[in-house]
């Protein structure tokens, strides 16, 4: 990607991402779709026709499939049970399959020592929802975050240096710009090249962040069933925390998880974008 088409697909996601939070807080008999467009210096026509490119869908449209009743109707056509999900991930031979990744934990001594020893490189890279910050090892992917709007690069960087505080880092963007390419990019989403992502966690933490790597593009589950899968139906809150500390944004899609009603929870990198990740898989699967 050149530096203008980075420089193009931010504004566009910045434009995404501020209609999407105008959608979003506005009751829907008081959304002026001209008016809006109009103050993002669009027609509504040219911000339609934005929305189609990232999703599929109308702004008005973006809005109901992605955001409670989307949602709702997901979990209802798997009867917010988990492994109805992954069947139907798992086995399905449909035109798109998710992102194969290959994991592992990192070696215990790491692991006790918070990475003393390990270095990691990190850089930043253009995305389809604004600016990643990923960081790598030589076991593998190790994070990913976003900057943009009222998060610096250096304060996403932060965030994911501060799990990991005894490893060295140093920056390389070249470097992670092949990984980001193969992270969002659909049409590289290769199950014969996954990308090798390393989970870096206590036990229970790990076995959710698999757990959640089992939910394909377009599914979503709730905390309870993440819970109930993994043998700690008592655990809905600890599941809960688990998935906020996720450090791989996105690969493990924990942008997935929604509160038992269907309602689009917090979520670690902001809501408007949650809510684009799930608008755009919604348009790359079709649906």
């Amino acid at each position: 990607m050149t530096q203008h088409q980075s420089i193009v697909a931010n504004s566009d996601y910045e434009t995404v991402r501020a209609a999407i939070a105008y959608l979003s807080e506005t009751p829907a008999d008081d959304v002026d779709l001209p008016r809006f467009a109009r103050a993002l210096g669009l027609t509504e026509r040219q911000l339609t026709e934005l929305f189609r490119r990232w999703c599929g869908l109308t702004p008005k449209s973006f809005a109901q499939a992605v955001a409670l009743d989307h949602a709702k109707r997901l979990l209802a056509e798997r009867q917010s049970v988990l492994d109805t999900t992954f069947e139907v991930g798992l086995s399905s031979t449909s035109r798109l399959h998710d992102l194969f990744v290959t994991h592992e934990a990192m070696p215990p001594g790491v692991w006790r020592n918070r990475g003393e020893g390990i270095e990691m490189v990190w850089g930043v890279a253009p995305s389809p929802f604004g600016t990643a910050v990923l960081t790598t090892t030589e076991y593998g992917l190790s994070g990913i975050g976003f900057a943009d709007g009222e998060i610096s690069v250096q304060r996403a960087f932060e965030d994911l240096r501060d799990r990991w505080p005894g490893a060295s880092y140093r920056r390389d963007d070249a470097a992670v710009a092949p990984i980001a390419a193969r992270v969002f990019d659909p049409a590289r989403w290769d199950p014969d090249q996954p990308v090798r992502v390393v989970l870096i966690g206590t036990d229970f933490e790990v076995q959710v962040w698999q757990t959640l790597l089992r939910i394909p593009v377009g599914g979503a589950t709730t905390y309870q069933s993440v819970a109930s899968h993994i043998g700690r139906p008592t655990a809905a809150r600890a599941v809960g925390a688990a998935v906020g500390k996720n450090p791989i944004s996105f690969v493990v899609p924990c942008h997935r998880v929604v509160g038992s009603s269907g309602a689009l929870t917090g979520y670690h990198w902001g809501l408007p974008r949650k809510r684009a990740i799930l608008g755009w898989e919604s348009g790359v699967t079709g649906g």
